[in-house]
């Protein structure tokens, strides 16, 4: 398991109500990586945050993280 699937794990459980639902896919590119993000129907909202802030936020940690390694991270968020 890599390093930026373990933190969206870590940061997800913190957030929602249900951690056991918490799962993450990653699938590699060469220079880009889809996490895929599936928490429990009723913490998608948590997860989301209004008008998408918390979302946005994880992206940004994700980012943020990905330029030491000099790979792109992308967060996809599934019902």
């Amino acid at each position: 398991m890599s390093a930026m699937k373990d933190l969206l794990v870590e940061i997800a459980k913190a957030l929602v109500d249900n951690p056991d639902d918490v799962k993450v896919m990653e699938i590699e590119g060469e220079q880009t990586t889809v996490l895929e993000l599936r928490v429990n129907n009723e913490d998608l909202g948590k997860v989301i945050g209004r008008q998408g802030r918390t979302a946005r936020a994880i992206r940004t940690l994700l980012s943020a993280a990905g330029m030491k390694v000099s790979k792109r991270f992308v967060l996809e968020i599934l019902e």
